[in-house]
C-alpha cells in the first residue's frame, strides 16, 4: 500500500484541504480522508487534481505537427498528408513514435489515453503476424506508464460505396465479421502478459459512416461484447453529412441509431455539424461527445454545439486527436472559449463542468472508473500554483491558467511517471 498526502486537492471542481489517501497493490484508491495533517510516512504533495483523460488520440498524426500549415485547403486536403504519414510506419517505428507521444501526454497531465487505432496492416494490406502494430501501442503505453484504452477501429470503405485505396489498404479487415474475428483474437493477445495495474485494455471503434456501412454497424452493435466502449467519428464535416443523407436518407446520428449503436457506451467524436434532432437523440441516449478543440480549429472544421449537447443530456470529454498540441488545459479552455464565441456570452461552462469533462467523464468513456475516487484509479497530477502563469489563480479555476509546464508530477496507479526526456 502507498500513502499520499496533499495540502490541497481539486476534485470535481471542489477544493479540499489536507487530503490523506492511499493506493492498494492494484493501484486503486483504498482510503481517503480530508481535513487532516500529513501522516509521517506519506509522500507529500502541494496542489493536486485527478489526472486528465485524452479520449481521442491518433498517435501517428504526431508526425504531422508543424508540417501542414502551408497547404491551405480543408479537412480533405489535410487528409492526404495524413495518409502519407501513415504509409511507411512499421511496428518498431510505430512503437518509438507512440512511446514518445505517450510520454509527452503524461508529462502534460494526461494519465489515460484512448488511442483510436486503425493503422494495423502491412503496406500491401496483408496482416502482420501476432497483432504487431497493436502490441507495439500497448507496449508503448506500458513503457510510458500511461493508462491506455486501445480503441481498435473497424474501417472497411474509403468513403461511402468506395473501395480502400493507397494507404487505406492498411486499415481494412474486409467486412464487419472479419473485424469482429480479429478483435476477439486481439483481446486474447492483450490479456497476456498480466498487467497488475490494469494500464492497458481493449475498446472498440467504428471509424465513421464513411468507413463502415450500416449493415456493418448493425453487426458490430449486435456482436460486440456488452460493456465494451465504442467510439466513432460523427458529423465531422458538412460533406460527410451530405454524402450520408444522399446515400441513406439519414444523418450520421440517425444511421448510428438505426444500427443500434446510440447509447451510453457510445462516444461520438467531434459531432460538429448536427441537426437539432441529432442533438436531442445523442443527449437522450446518454452518449458521450468527445470534443477536440485544437484539432477542430487547426482543420477549420467548425465549432460544435457542446452546450446544447450537455443540456440535452450528453456527457462531454476532450481529445488531442491529431496532436497539434498536447495540453489538456488548452483543450478545456478552448472548449469553453469556442462556445463563448459561438454563443457570444461568457461562462458557458462552469469550472466544475470542465473538470468533469476532462477527468471523470473522459475516464468513463474509455471504460475506466473516475480517477482519484474511492475504489477508482490512483491517477493524479501535482500543479504549480505559483508559476508565472498560475500565480494568483483560485485553485478551482486554475484550469484556465495552467499549462503542461505547470505539471510538477504525474502519478498513475499510485506510481510516479517520469516527464518527457
Amino acid at each position: 500500500m502507498s500513502g499520499f498526502w496533499a495540502a490541497r486537492a481539486v476534485v470535481g471542481g471542489r477544493v479540499l484541504e489536507g487530503v490523506a489517501f492511499s493506493a492498494d497493490a492494484a493501484g486503486r484508491v483504498d482510503s481517503w480522508r480530508a481535513g487532516v495533517r500529513a501522516p509521517a510516512a506519506a509522500l507529500a504533495f502541494g496542489l493536486i487534481t485527478p489526472g486528465f483523460a485524452n479520449a481521442h488520440s491518433h498517435a501517428f498524426h504526431r508526425r504531422l505537427r508543424g508540417r501542414t500549415h502551408s497547404l491551405g485547403g480543408d479537412f480533405w486536403r489535410w487528409r492526404e498528408a495524413m495518409y502519407a504519414a501513415a504509409e511507411d510506419l512499421e511496428p518498431d517505428t510505430y512503437h518509438e513514435l507512440a512511446t514518445g507521444l505517450f510520454r509527452e501526454l503524461a508529462g502534460a497531465g494526461y494519465t489515460a489515453v484512448g488511442e483510436f487505432h486503425y493503422l494495423r496492416h502491412c503496406r500491401d494490406g496483408s496482416p502482420y503476424p501476432s497483432n504487431a502494430m497493436e502490441l507495439a501501442l500497448a507496449e508503448a503505453a506500458r513503457d510510458a506508464g500511461i493508462r491506455l484504452t486501445l480503441l481498435d477501429a473497424c474501417y472497411l470503405t474509403g468513403g461511402i460505396g468506395q473501395e480502400l485505396t493507397g494507404a487505406q489498404r492498411r486499415f481494412g479487415d474486409g467486412d464487419a465479421a472479419g473485424w469482429l474475428d480479429r478483435w476477439g483474437r486481439l483481446r486474447d493477445a492483450l490479456a497476456a502478459p498480466a498487467d497488475t495495474f490494469g494500464l492497458v485494455r481493449l475498446g472498440a471503434a467504428a471509424h465513421s459512416v464513411r468507413a463502415v456501412p450500416p449493415a456493418g454497424l448493425a453487426r458490430i452493435a449486435a456482436e460486440l461484447p456488452a460493456g465494451v466502449p465504442i467510439h466513432t467519428h460523427l458529423s465531422e464535416t458538412p460533406q460527410e453529412n451530405r454524402d450520408c443523407v444522399r446515400a441513406y436518407g439519414l444523418t450520421p446520428t440517425q444511421v448510428m441509431a438505426e444500427a443500434g449503436l446510440l447509447g451510453p457506451r457510445l462516444a461520438a467524436v467531434h459531432a460538429t455539424h448536427l441537426t437539432p434532432d441529432d442533438i436531442v437523440a445523442l443527449g437522450a441516449s446518454g452518449a458521450t461527445v468527445v470534443a477536440c478543440p485544437t484539432t477542430e480549429a487547426d482543420l477549420g472544421d467548425g465549432i460544435g454545439p457542446a452546450r446544447a449537447l450537455a443540456d440535452a443530456g450528453a456527457r462531454l470529454a476532450i481529445g488531442s486527436d491529431q496532436q497539434v498540441v498536447i495540453d489538456p488545459f488548452r483543450e478545456l479552455a478552448s472548449l469553453e472559449g469556442h462556445q463563448r464565441l459561438a454563443l457570444r456570452r461568457r461562462g458557458v461552462f462552469s469550472p466544475p463542468e470542465l473538470w468533469r469533462a476532462g477527468q471523470a467523464d473522459g475516464y468513463r468513456c474509455l471504460g475506466f472508473d473516475p480517477p482519484l475516487e474511492l475504489g477508482g484509479p490512483c491517477d493524479f497530477i501535482e500543479l504549480d500554483p505559483a508559476s508565472p502563469r498560475t500565480a494568483g489563480s483560485q485553485p478551482d479555476q486554475i484550469i484556465f491558467a495552467a499549462g503542461p509546464a505547470d505539471v510538477l508530477r504525474t502519478v498513475v496507479g499510485g506510481r510516479p511517471v517520469g516527464r518527457t526526456p
